[in-house]
């Protein structure tokens, strides 16, 4: 059934933001009028031997006023202030857990304070949960009781931007009625000294679309309240504006440097102008990227001046960076809020400061375009655009309107989804034919800690050059190696004509936080002036995608999500919504997370480490550490026969359920597993009965086997007595999103008649488990689960029908 125009409708209603020009929305919003600046000498870093010692900090003496501050990292703090103050905005208040309530939030960095404080002061494990970047969005749906999807975005730069996009996805795919949606992070070493080691910082301060010489860091947060239109006209909430369209695409070109033609900014903005049913002569006003370095400035001005051309070409266009310093994952979220403050009282803001002489010089420059200098002023405004840009080769663009437009929508919501590809980097083997041997071998961990390892045969197999994979670090290599095996298994072949079809959508539990401990320990030696341009980059999540575009060419949709292990199973489910969304025709979804001796080290610190046999509900208290990659081409039904692609089966639902907990604790969340794997069957149209088999979480660690047993022993009651449990992660030890997304290639394999595992385990009515081998010939529908700490879990249903 189409949507109407009203179901489309996502309305802004509350707003919040903490920056280093305010700590509040009517701060900021003032002294972005004042046109004053935030950049000062650092106060809170170490700058010896640096050739650039300018930072826009913010100054708060109120961040600890919170729920257990001791919990979180600053990041977490300067986000929930921003979450704090746009509730208050939106009349809004504690959710009680209410599951149509959900959080977005973006960040580039995440909790990188908390690994300084561990490497520097003791390996405390205490700092261990506040690190990764899905600790961010977890605490903050445990401050306001959000019980809806919980995730975040990890693309850079653009990941605050691309948080709202992914709200009004949500909303508009029906799985949520509000969204606390926005970025944050917090200045630090690792940054720092990551952009002073690409000589990329302006030791005068930054000075966007002038000078051009480089960036100036910053930190804070921005918030935006999303709701579906019904839901905010329900309670009668005051509304800013609408969020129309969105667009995301991919370089496919250089890890940190934008292409320079600007071609695929380009087509971000495109698809977020029509995606809004607009003309673009309605955008008034853009809030550029507008970073200061010269590459990223003059790519967005040919990105402007040819797609706006001679049917909008006095567009109005700022920088707001040189006011808040460049923020990275809030730099999207705190620019919506400028942007959506200047839409509403018609105001056009200024970058600063210009010279007569170097006005005339931008104007030779830019031509018709208006490139608002030194003061804000009056505009008439009805639709506003921001856009952003990140390491990674990510862009992303978003509309705000004071009208509705005609938004497009879950178009494609008919069209089935086939799965047409698997791409296996594991433990057992780099590929699909290495690991259905070894599984049939009876292969299984043998230590504590087990790995993946790349080797020269497979860049060689697959066409990759030394010359890029010297490039890669090992999440790379892991990313790179099982999304070029997809391609190859898929047999789909990146074109110039259909590269913009296909996007990317990598989930990952801890993604660069290995290389930012990495680059932690290089710089803490070494000072901040000693840190590698050749490592800095992995430190982004967003990196292992980035890489992945680039060696494969592919130019759509890129996001990197992280949330825990489940990531490996979201990233199938937000590539469905993605197809349906009629945005790609195909999608890469794909589950990536590495062991490097850090990350078992944090494992052995929480206690959850322990042995080195994986035995499933065997009542054990820790499990093996282990990593992977598993890359899954999805297609739409029609657009892969057309291409003459095999089709091992189809990707019928998706769910998601959570209990609010602490993050890093599970307990207490149970039935929340219960919800996720109601919500795929409903959206697959199916009952519990339908079910033939399920591929589980369960790791040989009893507190998280306990969680699957009991919720599948509600869900299926004395089914599962006869009912296969396959699970994966005795084969290849806890991989996280990697093991997830391993979990959904089995039951592909399995429901395609090319993977016959000896083990399964079975539920008894009483609750005893017996393993022994099953008949896998005849299955036809395949659940599988997976978690993350907080109290978030996820279901995809596959079937070998549609």
């Amino acid at each position: 059934m189409d949507m109407t125009p009203d179901e489309r409708r996502c309305v802004v209603t509350g707003l919040g933001v903490i920056c280093a020009v305010g700590n509040n929305v009517e701060e900021t919003w003032k002294s972005a009028l004042e046109s004053v600046s935030g950049i000062h000498k650092t106060t809170s870093l170490d700058t010896k031997n640096c050739y650039a010692d300018l930072a826009a900090e913010v100054k708060c003496d109120t961040l600890d006023q919170i729920d257990a501050p001791e919990e979180k990292d600053r990041v977490s703090k300067l986000c929930i202030k921003a979450v704090n103050e746009a509730l208050a905005d939106a009349g809004l208040s504690n959710f009680g857990d209410d599951q149509r309530v959900s959080v977005v939030i973006g960040s580039c960095v995440g909790g990188v304070l908390s690994i300084e404080q561990y490497h520097q002061h003791g390996r405390d494990a205490a700092e261990i949960a506040k690190m990764p970047i899905a600790s961010i969005a977890s605490q903050v749906a445990e401050t306001c009781g959000a019980g809806g999807i919980v995730t975040n975005v990890a693309n850079a730069c653009a990941a605050g931007t691309i948080s709202i996009a992914v709200a009004c996805d949500l909303i508009r795919a029906g799985k949520a009625d509000v969204v606390i949606a926005g970025g944050a992070d917090s200045f630090a070493s690792v940054p720092y000294s990551g952009f002073l080691s690409l000589h990329a910082l302006d030791e005068n301060g930054c000075s966007p679309f002038n000078r051009c010489n480089g960036i100036t860091l910053g930190e804070g947060a921005g918030i935006v309240i999303v709701e579906s239109y019904e839901h905010a006209q329900k309670r009668s909430a005051k509304t800013y504006c609408e969020v129309l369209g969105s667009g995301v695409t991919s370089d496919a070109n250089h890890i940190t440097a934008p292409r320079e033609d600007g071609v695929c900014l380009m087509e971000a903005i495109k698809r977020a102008v029509k995606n809004s049913g607009i003309d673009k002569s309605d955008i008034g006003y853009v809030n550029a990227h507008g970073t200061g370095t010269g590459k990223n400035d003059n790519a967005e001005i040919t990105a402007f001046k040819n797609f706006f051309g001679e049917d909008n070409a006095n567009v109005s266009v700022s920088s707001t960076k040189v006011m808040t310093g460049h923020c990275l994952g809030a730099a999207g979220a705190i620019e919506a809020v400028f942007s959506i403050k200047a839409l509403t009282t018609d105001t056009v803001l200024p970058t600063f400061p210009y010279t007569e002489e170097q006005s005339a010089a931008l104007k030779e420059k830019v031509g018709a375009l208006d490139f608002v200098q030194n003061k804000a002023r009056h505009k008439e405004l009805k639709c506003v655009l921001s856009n952003n840009v990140a390491f990674g080769g990510t862009n992303a663009a978003i509309v705000f309107s004071k009208v509705p437009g005609e938004v497009s929508a879950q178009s494609a919501k008919a069209k089935k989804i086939a799965v047409t590809g698997l791409g296996i980097v594991s433990p057992l083997g780099n590929s699909k034919a290495a690991y259905l041997d070894a599984v049939k071998a009876g292969k299984k961990p043998e230590s504590a800690s087990v790995h993946s390892t790349i080797a020269l045969e497979d860049y060689k197999e697959l066409g990759i050059k030394m010359a890029f994979y010297r490039k890669l670090d090992n999440l790379g290599q892991l990313q790179t190696v099982s999304g070029m095996r997809a391609l190859q298994d898929s047999a789909f072949q990146v074109t110039d004509d259909n590269a913009k079809d296909i996007g990317i959508i990598v989930g990952t539990s801890e993604g660069g936080l290995g290389a930012t401990y990495d680059f932690e320990e290089l710089i803490a030696e070494a000072g901040n002036a000693g840190g590698s341009a050749f490592k800095f980059p992995h430190t982004v999540y967003n990196a292992a995608g980035g890489y992945l575009s680039i060696c494969s060419g592919i130019k759509g949709y890129g996001v990197t999500i992280t949330t825990g292990p489940l990531s490996g199973l979201d990233s199938i489910g937000y590539s469905m919504n993605v197809i349906h969304d009629g945005q790609e025709k195909a999608m890469m979804a794909t589950g990536t997370d590495e062991n490097l001796p850090i990350i078992t080290e944090f494992a052995q610190k929480l206690g959850v480490a322990a042995g080195d046999v994986v035995a499933p509900f065997a009542e054990n208290e820790g499990f093996v550490v282990g990593d992977g990659s598993v890359s899954i081409m999805l297609e739409e039904e029609d657009y892969a026969k057309a291409r003459g692609a095999k089709v091992y089966c189809y990707a019928l639902g998706f769910g998601h359920g959570r209990k609010n907990v602490k993050f890093g604790k599970l307990a207490g969340s149970d039935e929340a597993l219960d919800k996720a794997i109601n919500d795929a069957l409903a959206d697959a149209g199916l009952s519990a009965a339908d079910i033939d088999a399920v591929c589980g979480f369960a790791n040989g660690c009893k507190r998280i086997d306990d969680i699957e047993k009991g919720a599948l022993q509600r869900v299926f009651s004395d089914k599962l007595a006869t009912m296969p449990l396959f699970e994966v992660k005795e084969r290849v030890g806890e991989g996280r999103a990697g093991s997830a997304a391993l979990a959904a290639a089995e039951a592909v394999l399995l429901l395609n008649g090319e993977l016959a595992c000896d083990n399964a385990y079975f539920i008894a009515g009483d609750g005893s488990v017996t393993s022994k081998a099953a008949d896998a010939t005849n299955l036809k529908k395949i659940l599988i689960i997976s978690f993350a700490a907080g109290g978030s879990y996820s279901a995809v249903v596959f079937g070998k029908n549609p």
